[in-house]
């Protein structure tokens, strides 16, 4: 993965709903076809500085079986960061495909 984006994926994850860990890991998988595999021990410390630099708060909650989960939410820092963070991952991912593949931009602004 490029260094950050594992951030802008969970906080874009936590836009659309509060999730708990695990449940990150699995819908970050499955929207991925399992390109994005994390461990726990990768997940926590990343969510532990997202929590740190408010972007994210924790709370908890009884999860399907009645144990207690910890949930994450999304802060309005974190909605900001998020949105910066998107701005600037579509403009550096579009510089890189239009250097990958240059052909399909010129069809795109009849360059051909």
């Amino acid at each position: 993965m490029v260094p950050g984006s594992t951030q802008m994926l969970l906080l874009r994850l936590l836009q659309e709903s509060d999730m708990y860990g695990y449940q990150m890991i699995d819908e970050l998988a499955k929207r991925s076809n399992d390109t994005f595999l994390l461990k726990a021990g990768t997940l926590y410390p990343i969510l532990h500085a997202l929590e740190q630099e408010g972007k994210i708060e924790s709370y908890e909650a009884a999860g399907a079986a009645g144990k207690p989960r910890k949930y994450y939410h999304l802060t309005r820092t974190g909605r900001q960061a998020l949105e910066v963070e998107q701005s600037e991952w579509d403009r550096v991912s579009t510089a890189i495909n239009r250097v990958l593949h240059p052909a399909q931009f010129q069809r795109r602004e009849g360059k051909c």
